[in-house]
């Protein structure tokens, strides 16, 4: 008998069937990387979830795309994951980009935003400020070279991602 039940599978299709979601965002002149990694509970890297990202900021800069400001892809074997966002101006204190996971062992997809360490605006943000200041720091990506960041979304545990409700 298999652990899996129906509410843990996203089906095998899924990585296939959204690769042109990602596939467009290599082409974008002056993008941001956001090079990161999913954990479980255990630190154990989720190989098999999926990442979808909305910048709602950038839908005029990618208005040729066919979802402007929208990413879905695929974790590796490491449960790594590089989001490839356009390096857009943002609502002053507003993430660089909202977060959706969908992973097996969630019953419902979770919510989260990522914003950028150097964000002159990071102060202002209406949501940081709703987050537990302990917390604040799971949501922020940290720059690693120009125009490249790394963020880590943990599922549970000690330095568990602060995830959102939206109603």
């Amino acid at each position: 008998m298999s652990n899996i039940t129906t509410s843990q599978t996203i089906g095998p299709f899924s990585h296939e069937a959204w690769k042109w979601a990602n596939e467009f965002s290599n082409a974008i002149e002056g993008s941001i990387t956001i090079n990161g990694t999913i954990y479980d509970g255990d630190g154990v890297a989720i190989n098999d979830a999926q990442i979808e990202s909305w910048q709602p900021a950038a839908a005029a800069a990618e208005a040729a795309h066919p979802i402007p400001g929208f990413r879905r892809l695929p974790t590796g074997e490491k449960g790594e994951f590089v989001l490839r966002l356009a390096d857009v101006k943002q609502e002053a204190g507003a993430p660089f980009a909202f977060v959706t996971v969908f992973a097996r062992g969630l019953v419902k997809h979770q919510f989260t935003a990522v914003f950028l360490e150097d964000d002159p605006d990071l102060q202002k943000s209406a949501i940081l400020e709703q987050v537990p200041a302990a917390r604040r720091a799971t949501l922020i990506a940290s720059k690693t070279a120009p125009g490249q960041y790394s963020w880590e979304i943990r599922m549970q545990g000690e330095k568990e991602t602060a995830f959102f409700d939206y109603v």
